[in-house]
């Protein structure tokens, strides 16, 4: 059985290349928790997730380059251009201190000195039952920039991959268990922004769309919109409630992109 996962948010692309010695990883033998540090980055350049590899709540924290806090403005200090030449003169005559003065005062601007990146929410996937397990392994696989997590329960080997693609523009996640009908779990997509909507649309996509927060005076201006497109190979998709969900009956093989909101069983 076979789930894959894809998200993409509509912004500009921008290229990052890096090099790397093959064979090189990153492995443990145990998971991340709830402590970012120890979650495995992926991203393409322009979208991110750090991969937690939980195993009852997987976490997938997301974002993409383009949202801050804020929005458009200016912080120079009218000031500036005028006391310049005044500065230069107290600078070359040895009186550091008072070109420093009077610096503070008309060139350091008088608001906003910079604005937050801020992530476009966590993806959780909840395995009930999966409190006991056994044989346990995460990785970065640094040359391929896939992570994969692996574990058993119950005599199954449930193992998720997931990469950044860059020309696809999404990130993709893989959920394989290697006996049939085994793979079932609830998908939530969490909101950290206060400005956000998850909904599911009349052609049964699931989108979020928010716009960022307000920071040191300056109005949060950012919108952006994350869509996910589910696409199933058997089974059938039916929008449920509350909230935003959609309730996924689906034999194995299937395929649906990364959502929002998901309840996601077997048959």
């Amino acid at each position: 059985m076979k789930i894959f996962f894809a998200v993409c948010f509509l912004f500009i692309t921008t290229v990052c290349f890096s090099q790397t010695k093959p064979g090189l990883k990153l492995w443990y033998n145990q998971p991340s928790g709830t402590t970012w540090e120890n979650a495995l980055p992926i991203g393409n350049g322009r979208l991110g997730a750090m991969v937690y590899g939980n195993v009852e709540k997987e976490i997938i924290q997301l974002n993409e380059h383009t949202v801050w806090s804020g929005g458009p403005n200016r912080n120079d200090n009218p000031m500036a251009l005028d006391s310049l030449a005044r500065i230069r003169q107290l600078i070359f005559a040895g009186k550091q201190k008072e070109a420093e003065k009077i610096a503070n005062q008309a060139i350091i601007t008088k608001k906003s000195h910079g604005q937050m990146f801020q992530p476009v929410g966590n993806l959780q996937l909840a395995f009930a039952g999966h409190g006991t397990y056994s044989d346990y392994y995460r990785e970065l696989d640094i040359e391929k920039a896939v992570t994969k997590t692996s574990y058993t329960v119950n005599g199954v080997t449930y193992t998720r991959e997931a990469l950044a693609s860059f020309p696809d523009r999404v990130v993709v996640m893989r959920l394989t268990a290697s006996k049939p009908g085994s793979l079932s779990f609830n998908a939530s997509f969490t909101k950290p922004l206060p400005k956000t909507v998850v909904q599911t649309t009349a052609a049964k996509e699931l989108t979020t769309t928010g716009t960022t927060m307000d920071h040191d005076g300056v109005k949060g201006l950012v919108n952006f919109k994350g869509i996910a497109r589910i696409k199933l190979d058997g089974g059938r998709l039916q929008p449920t409630t509350p909230r935003s969900l959609l309730k996924m009956l689906i034999p194995p093989p299937f395929i649906f992109p990364l959502p929002p909101t998901l309840t996601i069983t077997t048959m």
